[in-house]
């Protein structure tokens, strides 16, 4: 089967599974209008299990308990019981897949970024640091690397999952209780309170490919039986590690920028020009103004050849082109990787005590290790962006070039007695007596020095907590937490520019035959570089509440509290020195006191309705204050309906990244130059109206960077939300739930709201003094860092831009609008047969960014393309879950999630236009829209003896393939790692088994 094909076969499945859940959940309310119940309603939110209606419950957003979730805010549970069933085993995928997840969510597949390595959720797709991330209601350490250089967040794959009780997710606006900042919602994992006895799991699995390795353990001992004791104590550990899978073993097109064959374009210039950096040296002749600097050489002249040194080494083949004969590479298949090598574990405690009949205690103590290895594409010389922005160093934008003579290092080349020929420049000997004509101009891939990263994440966590009663009517709290998260970047393969130079000059690299190097040369040449970063946080809370009288509906109650929390951030320069080419140059520094005073206030009225009001104020040692108001209701005129909303206000302050005098940072992003200027350096125009670079990689997609430094003038973002909604529960076996949320948030904090703009004023001008100009005209703060050399082919046209400054600014505003639905149908088809089946979706109305310049408009689109990994805002995502469970001996659960189309435009990056002629990919209607994804998990349950189970998995039972998405980043060639990770592993078969004892 073709890949065509199979994206048709993709289609139809997608069209075939929407129309099979649009029948149900229509036949389940036809039939639900033809049956009574005086049940109560059960929890609004799939996939929620209803508490029994003796107990009493925290729900997430309140300071009060009560016996159901359904709050005036939507809040969706997802319980253990659903997460083994879909086959979930880590905290990352779990709040991952919540519908509600949006643009700019992190998963471990995007490797990158400043944050790889680490995984977030971004609600309402209004960005990490405006989701709030919390354990037990108490926050802990930010991840020490902001996302995309600022945005701060929680890593997911610190906290441990197999003492994960239930995730709380609140869609919905400011929180009084947890910090206003919440702006998009908040996401609060429960772990267990108590446990006694033995528990343990033991989970194996590997993709149909033969890779992916799963291995998972996890065991908890707990003592006390705390309701007739007094006291619990419980220690777990669990360990998980998952294996490294390469693009190659995906195939077409995973591995490749080629897609020629299927009508796109081709942009592996590596198998077909000269002027591509590549493992094999491409030379030509050019001038060297200071021989013992590599630095000084000029650039080639567009007639000039080029000579491959070490054409005999090729191993895939040549190619001739009219400049020379050179080797075939692509390295998107030999170097990339789909998936890290992943390993975590981590060991936590707990002891629960009665200090008396109305006070209880808590102390907990955790230690989680997280370890990303990232394998990434070799270091190049006279590529792109040489140093991560430094314009002191400009002066190596030219190119580098391989001496006539080789001599001792510290010896001046120009004049030594004792200098000879050097054996990598084939033009050495014809040039021996003019030594500054016969320099090399050199382009050149190291890959003999392997090039990535490894991270490794410690978080250390502890909270301890006093509650009690006094008189029967008040009930207060104290909580503290600890929380400090050391992060350790080790990276490989970067090129030492001082070590570089020597190597060159002294000759002691051989670039002719690079297999004979060795390893004391590699690594003088890129030693390893280790960057330590750690974050910090500590906090005390304290609330207390009281019944102060009844209404017709229930008690009046009042809650009243206080947080006082201490922060801080040292994310160091991972090249401060600016001696290292490539390596980016991202910092933040910073620390502030936040002191908070809180309310709430929840009168049920009458028995059909419920008010609640609440309140929080802020402020920052940084001088900012704001008080943040939130207002609710639910109103239930019968068993079977009700109606709730809520309104409120938020703000967020900015991170020490965006704001710390200190902080700077140099973030890139893939960009393809407009069509006149592909055009003008030797491309075509091609049968789909788009431009092909026509084997020049000058004028092909390349990262462009945007420099930026904190800014301490900042104003924090401020946030207005409203949400309404309805619970319908006709029968006693159905529930449904539907809300509209809106979400106007002002004052963004953003990088160069008109960076687009930028970079289309840019291009357009007609040389280098003309396009910095136009740059600067955009606005305050942006001009032109760094420019790259000019095109050795078309030395007279415009160089393209390496960086362009842009401000930290509050500009802005960004409306967000959609529809969450519910629904959870319980059935007792026989006396041994129940059908479970639960839906949740997210149907995305807008996303919009109103600018100084028009609105941009993401939703369905790639935009906003310069959040990180680019993957875009999906109109509708959903998951459904079905369950027949036999008995109390078996079940079998199918798990679905879609993912709708995605336009292959953005916004954000110069045009307002949603239209296809603005193809990010530049191929007009032909691949500008990303097909919709359907990913199907199957787990069946045994269970033995006495607490015993025994699972088996097949995740992506059909083997989906993910459909092609060529505008994505060049990171992540032809795929989006936030939707579709699933069709890039295939079909995994896992198996576990558990005992509790």
């Amino acid at each position: 089967m073709n890949f065509a094909t199979s994206l048709r076969g993709q289609r139809l499945r997608v069209s075939a599974a929407a129309i099979a859940l649009s029948t149900l959940v229509c036949a389940t309310a036809a039939s639900a209008q033809h049956a009574a119940s005086d049940a109560a309603l059960p929890p609004a939110t799939a996939p929620a299990i209803a508490p029994k209606e003796d107990n009493t419950i925290v729900v997430t957003g309140s300071l009060f308990r009560r016996t159901n979730t359904e709050t005036p805010s939507p809040v969706t549970v997802l319980t253990t019981d659903y997460l083994n069933k879909a086959g979930i085993s880590n905290v990352s995928d779990a709040i991952r897949s919540i519908s509600a997840d949006g643009a700019g969510s992190i998963g471990t597949g995007f490797q990158s970024g400043f944050s790889a390595g680490g995984s977030a959720v971004s609600l309402r797709g209004l960005g990490v640091s405006s989701t709030l991330v919390l354990i037990d209601g108490l926050r802990s350490a930010n991840f020490p690397i902001n996302d995309d250089g600022h945005n701060a967040y929680v890593d997911l794959n610190s906290i441990p999952f197999s003492l994960v009780d239930k995730i709380e997710v609140l869609k919905d606006g400011a929180s009084a209780t947890y910090g206003a900042d919440a702006i998009g919602g908040v996401v609060n994992i429960k772990l267990k309170k108590h446990f006694v006895g033995l528990e343990g799991k033991a989970e194996g699995g590997l993709a149909s490919r033969g890779d992916a390795a799963h291995q998972r353990l996890s065991l908890t001992a707990g003592y006390g039986d705390y309701e007739s004791q007094g006291f619990n104590v419980y220690v777990n550990g669990e360990y998980q590690h998952d294996g490294r899978v390469s693009n190659a073993s995906r195939g077409f097109p995973y591995n490749t920028t080629d897609l020629s064959s299927i009508g796109g374009i081709d942009k592996n210039t590596a198998d077909s020009s000269m002027t591509t950096a590549s493992p094999t040296a491409y030379v030509t002749r050019v001038t060297q103004t200071d021989l013992n600097n590599p630095l000084s050489g000029t650039t080639a002249a567009s007639t000039a050849q080029y000579t491959a040194l070490g054409l005999g080494n090729c191993t895939s083949g040549t190619f001739t082109a009219s400049n020379g004969t050179g080797c075939k590479y692509d390295l998107v298949n030999q170097y990339r990787q789909i998936q890290p090598l992943q390993e975590r574990y981590s060991a936590n405690g707990r002891i629960s005590f009665r200090v008396s009949d109305t006070i209880e205690g808590y102390v907990t103590g955790s230690y989680s290790h997280s370890y990303v290895s990232i394998q990434g594409t070799p270091q190049v010389i006279r590529n792109t962006q040489p140093f991560g922005g430094a314009p002191s160093l400009a002066s190596s934008n030219p190119g580098i070039v391989l001496p006539v003579y080789i001599c001792a290092s510290g010896v001046n080349c120009a004049t030594a007695a004792n200098r000879t020929l050097n054996p990598n420049n084939p033009y050495a000997a014809a040039y021996a007596a003019n030594p500054s004509q016969g320099a090399a101009l050199i382009y050149y891939m190291f890959g003999d020095i392997a090039s990535g990263s490894d991270r490794s994440n410690d978080v250390y966590r502890a909270t301890a907590g006093l509650h009690g009663r006094i008189a029967d009517a008040w009930d207060w709290r104290v909580d503290g937490v600890y929380a400090y998260d050391k992060l350790k970047l080790v990276q490989h393969g970067f090129l030492n520019i001082a070590a570089l130079t020597q190597a060159i000059n002294t000759g002691s690299y051989n670039f002719v035959n690079p297999s004979l190097n060795s390893d004391a040369v590699r690594q003088a040449l890129a030693p390893d570089k280790t960057t330590p970063s750690h974050s910090e946080t500590y906090a005390l809370d304290a609330s207390v509440t009281r019944k102060l009288f009844a209404l017709p509906g229930g008690d009046l109650q009042l809650a009243v509290g206080g947080q006082v929390r201490h922060e801080m951030l040292e994310n160091n320069n991972q090249n401060v020195a600016l001696d290292t080419y490539n390596l980016t140059t991202a910092s933040a520094f910073g620390s502030h006191t936040v002191s908070a005073a809180f309310f709430e206030l929840d009168a049920p009225v009458f028995k059909q309705l419920e008010l609640n009001a609440s309140g929080r104020f802020d402020h920052y040692s940084e001088g900012f204050s704001h008080f943040s108001p939130k207002f609710g209701f639910k109103f239930t005129p019968t068993k079977a309906f009700a109606l709730r909303g809520t309104y409120s206000e938020g703000f967020r302050a900015p991170t020490f990244a965006e704001s710390g005098p200190r902080s700077q940072y140099a973030g890139f992003v893939s960009t393809t130059p407009p069509c006149a200027y592909i055009l003008a350096h030797g491309g075509t125009t091609t049968s789909t109206g788009g431009c092909s670079a026509n084997g020049n990689p000058y004028s092909t997609t390349y990262s462009l960077g945007r420099g930026v430094a904190g800014n301490p003038n900042l104003k924090p973002e401020t946030s207005r939300s409203f949400t309404f909604g309805t619970i319908v529960q006709p029968v006693r076996w159905f529930s449904l739930t539907v809300d509209y949320y809106n979400v106007k948030k002002s004052n963004l904090i953003v990088t160069g709201p008109d960076f687009g703009q930028a970079v289309n004023a840019y291009f357009a001008s007609s040389n280098l003094d003309a396009a910095k100009a136009a740059v600067a005209a955009v606005g305050p703060g942006y001009s032109v860092n760094t420019a790259d050399a000019v095109d050795p082919l078309y030395p007279n046209q415009l160089p393209r831009p390496l960086i362009i400054n842009v401000p930290y600014v509050n500009a802005n505003y960004m409306v967000t609008s959609g529809i969450d639905l519910s629904a959870t149908a319980n059935l007792r088809l026989t006396d041994k047969i129940r059908w479970t089946s639960r839906i949740e979706g997210t149907y995305l109305l807008t996303s919009n960014l109103h600018t100084s310049t028009g609105i941009q408009s993401y939703a369905g689109t790639f935009g906003p393309y310069d959040l990180s990994s680019g993957n875009g805002s999906p109109r509708l995502r959903g998951n459904w879950q079905n369950t027949l469970e036999f008995g109390d001996a078996f079940s079998l659960s199918l798990t679905t999630s879609y993912v709708g189309r995605i336009k292959e435009v953005a916004t954000d990056q110069g045009s307002l236009s949603t239209d296809c002629s603005h193809n990010l990919y530049g191929t007009g209607d032909a691949f500008c829209y990303v097909s919709p994804f359907i990913d199907n998990d199957l787990t069946a349950s045994f269970k033995f003896g006495n607490g015993g189970v025994f699972s088996l998995m097949v995740k992506n039972v059909l083997d989906a393939k993910a459909p092609i998405a060529p505008a994505a980043y060049a990171s992540a060639p032809n795929f989006l790692t936030s939707w579709h990770y699933a069709g890039l592993i295939g079909r995994e078969y896992r198996a576990s088994v558990s005992f509790k004892m």
